[in-house]
């Protein structure tokens, strides 16, 4: 006999009802629920409800990742050494978690691991025989966030699919990057998310190409725009928009100021007052020839600096770069410097500089107009180049036997896994809890009796009849907190998002009661049951009730006929 797999009452949740459940937050409910309990801010423990949804996600990825692009999976040390860090001029990062051990050596909790791997991948690759290559590994992060918020969508510690790829040539890691991004599409597919992507910014990570996967939501502290002539998509970040009518912004004018890397000459950004500075934007327009760790420094202070280099204001170098928005008709504020040469004075006009809004019109293609949404960041891309093998010294030899001769092109790629399961809850709650795509549910089908029946003889045939179908071994959940009533069992399997509950009670017997409870199901235009519904309604006693605003989509078979049923409806999940 097949042994069934049980939830642990003692950290399902009780006393649940519809106004409960329907008052909650997504995030709240993922506690009130039993799939994690916040134990500080942006920290969470995970219970087992949760632990079986994110395991089906984390299987769903390294079967993506193995075959797809025969990922090797491992598990690096979440204690990464200072000197790494200081290598790559990243140990700055306010966001990383500091300590030392008892002799006074430095480390950090890794919040990405492009330096642990680049330098546990030079013992491994030594000739272009060994590439390319591709590492991945499933496991805790962890980024000193302020102020944490959103649940799971944006903590102190989170759970994190991160892989990279290793290639002798930039063709080769750009074929990996396509190939990942593939995958990821495939991945996300399997998860039975509606996600998007996005071209995006690389940011600290580094490289100069990387890709976003969002899903759509209003609670989402990200936008993504897409044009309606081309249909790119990107973040707002990335994207470029340029005004329905140029010059037209009469009003005030904001600026920022920056400075050139060798702080030569002072830069000027000029955009309306009230829209905000896109820095890449600036980037772009200056040829990335800004010292962009001055980004967030007051206007004073940045020209205290420029003025303290200079031996004499007269000879000021500047930059002025105008917005595409505004004209020389607009508000201006007051110039800073009052002595200068105009010979050292040049300006650029018509750059747009400030992130985009709704109904811009996209500058990829110039047609077309943007639209935004808010949104999800559930997977990030990176082509990295040789932005850690340069620093941290990863070469190999190459097909001439000329040894050290070559750096290793890098590509980096993620998937937020506990971020995931925040994000889906936020998109596929309704009113009666989690409606979660069969995919991620802790359970496919839930045994619902009345308490003490659960031992009955029939009922226990019943259940193992169900356990000897193929998909839902391990996959029944059957254990219920024991004062809870028969009610109360079907409200707490459709709150967890069990996408099938059987209900089985002496009112209804001989036959059996099936609750669906799957978005994927019932979304779908054409039932994946009707064509078997046809031929088997006779025979085994099966009615259907469609789904209306006071109960789920119900089917009626005779108990003689239940795993036949379960079978059909298992087809479509």
């Amino acid at each position: 006999m097949q042994r069934l797999s049980k939830a642990i009452p003692i950290f399902q949740p009780k006393g649940l009802t519809k106004n409960v459940l329907k008052a909650s937050s997504a995030q709240d409910l993922l506690q009130k629920l039993g799939f994690v309990k916040k134990s500080q801010s942006g920290v969470f423990q995970w219970l087992p409800l949760g632990l079986r949804s994110l395991r089906k996600i984390n299987q769903i990825i390294r079967q993506g990742m193995n075959e797809g692009v025969n990922g090797q999976e491992v598990a690096l040390s979440v204690l990464s050494p200072k000197e790494i860090w200081e290598t790559t001029k990243r140990w700055n990062n306010n966001e990383l978690f500091k300590l030392k051990d008892a002799k006074g050596a430095e480390f950090c909790l890794t919040g990405t691991c492009e330096e642990d791997i680049t330098s546990l991948m030079k013992n491994y690759v030594n000739s272009y025989k060994d590439l390319p290559l591709m590492v991945y590994q499933i496991g805790r992060k962890y980024r000193d966030e302020i102020r944490p918020r959103g649940g799971l969508l944006r903590g102190r510690e989170f759970i994190m699919k991160d892989g990279y790829s290793f290639a002798a040539t930039k063709s080769d890691a750009l074929e990996l990057f396509r190939d990942v991004n593939v995958v990821y599409e495939r991945i996300f597919q399997q998860l039975q998310i509606p996600v998007v992507k996005a071209l995006a910014d690389s940011g600290e990570i580094g490289g100069d190409l990387s890709q976003e996967f969002h899903l759509l939501h209003n609670s989402g502290e990200d936008t993504v725009f897409k044009c309606d002539a081309c249909d790119e998509v990107s973040t707002m970040e990335k994207c470029e928009a340029i005004p329905v009518q140029e010059g037209k912004h009469l009003g005030k004018v904001a600026v920022k100021y920056a400075l050139t890397t060798d702080h030569s000459t002072l830069i000027c950004f000029y955009f309306p007052e009230g829209r905000e500075l896109n820095w890449n934007l600036a980037l772009k327009s200056m040829d990335s020839d800004i010292d962009i760790h001055l980004k967030d420094v007051h206007n004073d202070k940045i020209l205290e600096i420029y003025k303290g280099e200079l031996d004499d204001e007269m000879f000021a170098c500047i930059m002025r770069v105008m917005d595409s928005r505004i004209s020389s008709r607009s508000d201006f504020p007051d110039f800073p410097l009052t002595k200068y040469l105009k010979n050292n004075f040049s300006q650029l006009d018509g750059v747009p500089l400030v992130n985009a809004e709704d109904n811009e019109i996209c500058a990829s293609c110039g047609e077309g107009h943007l639209h935004g949404s808010k949104s999800i960041e559930v997977g990030h891309t990176f082509y990295l180049g040789t932005k850690y093998s340069g620093p941290l010294n990863l070469n190999f030899t190459d097909k001439d036997n000329i040894k050290n001769n070559t750096l290793v092109q890098m590509g980096c790629y993620g998937i937020g896994v506990s971020r995931l399961i925040g994000a889906i809850a936020e998109i596929y709650k309704d009113d009666l809890g989690l409606n979660l795509p069969s995919s991620i549910s802790p359970y496919l089908v839930s045994f619902c009796v009345p308490p003490g029946d659960a031992e009955s003889g029939t009922y226990v045939q019943l259940m193992n009849d169900l356990a000897n179908i193929s998909k839902l071994k391990n996959e029944i959940m059957t254990q219920f907190p024991s004062n809870t009533g028969l009610g109360g069992r079907i409200t707490l399997s459709h709150s967890i998002g069990i996408p099938l509950c059987v209900i089985v009670g002496p009112k209804s017997w001989p036959n059996v009661e099936i609750e669906i409870r799957s978005p994927l199901l019932l979304k779908r235009k054409e039932p994946n049951w009707v064509g078997e519904y046809a031929i088997f309604h006779d025979q085994y006693n099966w009615n259907v009730i469609e789904e209306n605003e006071k109960h789920p989509e119900k089917h009626i078979v005779s108990a003689a006929h239940l795993s036949d049923v379960i079978s059909i409806l298992l087809k479509g999940l």
